[in-house]
C-alpha cells in the first residue's frame, strides 16, 4: 500500500524556486511538502555539469534578495560564478534554512489530477508515494528537460552520448578523446573552449552560427564586493523594475553618428556581458538598427578567427543579435584557431548518419569516440507537460496547450484550479534574471493564498475570457519587437512538432509587476474564486 503524504500545498522542484516557495509558505504557516527528482537540491545547476558551465548574469545580482543577513554573508569568487559555486550556494541555503526536512528528493512527479468534489491535487510518484494537497506549485523551472538531436542513427553510434544538462556527476575524462560536440547555443559555447584544452581532437558540428559577447570574466574582488553589498537596497529595488542591473541607453542607434555608435559597440564589447545588447534603445524594435551591431559582432569575429573560410561560417545571418539568447563567452571564438579543433558547418555539409564511432556527413566521416549534445531543453512547457496532469473533467494540460501555452499571467491557466506556475510561459521569465521573476511569483502566490484564506475560499481559477486576452496580450508585445523573428527555443522552434507561440512576455518586469499588482488589488480579477 502506497504511502499518503498531505499538506496545504505541494511544490514540484528544488531549485532556486521551489526552495524560496517552500521557505515563504513556512513562515506564512502553511504546511508544504517538495518533490524533487533530484538526490539534491539545486534544480537546474544540480544537472549543468558540463565543462565551463556559469551563470551569464553577474553573481551579485544572481542571487536571493529575501535575507539580509545571507546577502552579506555570502561571498561570491567570480563576477560570473561557475556552477560549483551556484550549487555550493543553493545548498548552503538549503542547509542555512533547514528546507530539506521538508523536501522528498530521488522522486518523480507522474501525473497531478484536481479532485474537483474535494479541491484538491493528487500527485502520483515513480517511487510509489502519493502527495495530496489544496494546492500545487509547478516550480519546475524554465529549463530542465534535456533534448537530444534528432541525427539519423544516434541509436547507431558505438560511443557514449553525454547531454549538457543531464553531464554525469562524476564528470566525463576527456584526455586524449575525440570528441564531437553539436549545438552552439549558451551551454556549447560555454564547454567547447574547455572541451577544446583536455580532449585530443574537437569536432564542433555547428547547425546555427551565434551571436557571442565576452564575458571578460574574473575574480570578484573584496573592495567591489563590499562596495556593492554596502547598497544592496537600491540594487534590490531597480531590479525589479528592470529585471537585471544593466546599462540602458536613451538613445537610437540610427539617430546616432556612425564614428560614435561604433565606439560605443567598442566600449561595452570591451566590457562585457549581456549588457552589450542594451547598447541603444531601437536595437530590438528596429531591424536597421540592429543590422549595425550585427555587423560589428560579425568583424569581430572575422578579426579573431584566422581562417576565413571558418570566420565566414561563424557569422550568424539567420537571425538579429538578440533574437536568439544572446551567449556570452570566455575564448568560444579564439577556441577555432586551435589545430586541434574543426568547425563542420551542417549548413554546408549536412549529417548523412551516425554510424560506428563516426558522423558522416555529406562531405566525410568525422570520427569520434564520444558525442557532447549541447542541444538545449523542451523549455518552459517541457518539464510541466511531462507530467500528466489533468484538470477539471479530467482535462488534460496537454490537450489544452496543443496548440502553444495558454495562462493568465504567466501564473495560471483557466480550468486548472489552484494550479500554480513559477516564471511559467505568458510572464517575462527568460528574459529576465531568473531569481527576480521567481521571488516576484512566489511573493505573488503567496499574497493569492493568504488572500483566499482570509475570505474563506479554497479554490482560485483563471477565467477563459482573462486567460484569451492575456495571451493576446502577450503575442502583441512580441510582435512589437525583432524577436519572432528568429528560429529561437523562446518560440519551441528547437522541438520537432511543437506549436510556434512566442512563449515569454517581452515587457521589462516592471511594468508586468504592475499589472499582476493592479489585479491582485482589484480582488484577483479575471480569476474565480470560490469554496467547494
Amino acid at each position: 500500500m502506497s504511502q499518503e503524504i498531505r499538506s496545504d500545498v505541494v511544490i514540484v522542484g528544488a531549485g532556486f524556486a521551489g526552495l524560496h516557495m517552500l521557505h515563504q509558505l513556512r513562515g506564512l504557516g502553511f504546511s508544504a511538502r517538495v518533490i524533487e527528482a533530484a538526490s539534491d537540491v539545486g534544480g537546474v545547476w544540480y544537472w549543468n555539469r558540463y565543462p565551463g558551465a556559469r551563470c551569464d548574469v553577474e553573481s551579485l545580482q544572481y542571487s536571493y534578495s529575501f535575507c539580509s543577513d545571507l546577502e552579506q554573508s555570502w561571498n561570491w569568487t567570480e563576477k560570473y560564478a561557475a556552477q560549483p559555486e551556484i550549487l555550493r550556494y543553493i545548498e548552503h541555503v538549503a542547509s542555512r534554512f533547514d528546507l530539506r526536512r521538508e523536501i522528498t528528493f530521488n522522486t518523480r512527479v507522474l501525473s497531478a489530477i484536481f479532485n474537483d468534489r474535494l479541491s484538491e491535487w493528487c500527485l502520483q510518484t515513480d517511487s510509489g508515494l502519493t502527495f495530496r494537497s489544496q494546492y500545487c506549485v509547478m516550480a519546475t523551472g524554465a529549463l530542465s528537460v534535456p533534448r537530444l538531436p534528432d541525427l539519423p542513427g544516434i541509436e547507431n553510434f558505438e560511443g557514449p552520448i553525454y547531454h549538457t544538462g543531464a553531464w554525469p556527476r562524476e564528470g566525463v575524462d576527456l584526455r586524449g578523446k575525440r570528441v564531437g560536440v553539436i549545438g552552439t547555443g549558451s551551454s556549447g559555447i560555454q564547454a567547447i573552449p574547455v572541451i577544446a584544452r583536455q580532449a585530443k581532437k574537437v569536432s564542433v558540428f555547428q547547425r546555427t552560427a551565434n551571436f557571442v559577447i565576452p564575458a571578460h570574466n574574473g575574480p570578484l574582488e573584496d573592495e567591489a564586493q563590499v562596495a556593492w553589498k554596502s547598497n544592496y537596497a537600491d540594487h534590490r529595488a531597480r531590479a525589479k523594475e528592470v529585471g537585471t542591473l544593466y546599462e540602458f541607453s536613451a538613445k537610437s542607434a540610427l539617430a546616432t553618428p556612425t564614428a560614435e555608435r561604433v565606439a560605443e559597440y567598442e566600449r561595452r564589447w570591451q566590457k562585457g556581458g549581456v549588457n552589450f545588447v542594451h547598447a541603444f534603445n531601437d536595437l530590438m524594435i528596429d531591424k536597421a538598427a540592429n543590422d549595425t551591431i550585427s555587423d560589428f559582432v560579425r568583424h569581430k569575429i572575422r578579426q579573431i578567427v584566422k581562417n576565413p573560410v571558418v570566420a565566414d561560417s561563424l557569422c550568424p545571418t539567420d537571425h538579429p543579435l538578440g533574437t536568439k539568447r544572446i551567449c556570452v563567452d570566455t575564448g568560444y571564438f579564439e577556441t577555432f584557431n586551435r589545430d586541434n579543433v574543426e568547425l563542420v558547418d551542417l549548413k554546408k555539409t549536412p549529417v548523412r548518419e551516425l554510424s560506428g564511432n563516426a558522423v558522416v556527413t555529406t562531405q566525410k566521416a568525422h570520427e569520434i569516440d564520444l558525442l557532447v549534445c549541447a542541444t538545449g531543453y523542451d523549455a518552459l512547457t517541457g518539464a510541466v507537460l511531462n507530467i500528466d496532469i489533468q484538470g477539471l473533467q479530467g482535462q488534460t494540460l496537454k490537450e489544452k496547450w496543443a496548440q502553444g501555452p495558454r495562462t493568465y499571467l504567466g501564473l495560471m491557466t483557466q480550468a486548472f484550479p489552484n494550479l500554480f506556475f513559477i516564471t511559467g510561459a505568458g510572464s517575462p521569465s527568460v528574459l529576465v534574471n531568473m531569481i527576480v521573476g521567481i521571488e516576484h511569483h512566489v511573493a505573488w502566490i503567496c499574497d493569492a493564498l493568504q488572500y483566499l484564506k482570509a475570505q474563506g475560499f479554497n479554490c482560485m481559477e483563471a477565467s477563459k475570457d482573462a486567460e484569451n486576452n492575456w495571451v493576446e496580450h502577450v503575442n502583441q508585445a512580441a510582435n512589437k519587437t525583432l524577436l519572432p523573428l528568429a528560429n529561437s527555443w523562446f518560440l519551441g522552434a528547437n522541438i520537432p512538432g511543437k506549436p510556434r507561440v512566442f512563449m515569454p512576455y517581452v515587457a521589462k518586469i516592471g511594468l508586468y509587476r504592475k499589472e499582476c499588482q493592479n489585479i491582485a488589488d482589484q480582488g484577483y480579477q479575471g480569476f474565480k474564486l470560490s469554496t467547494s
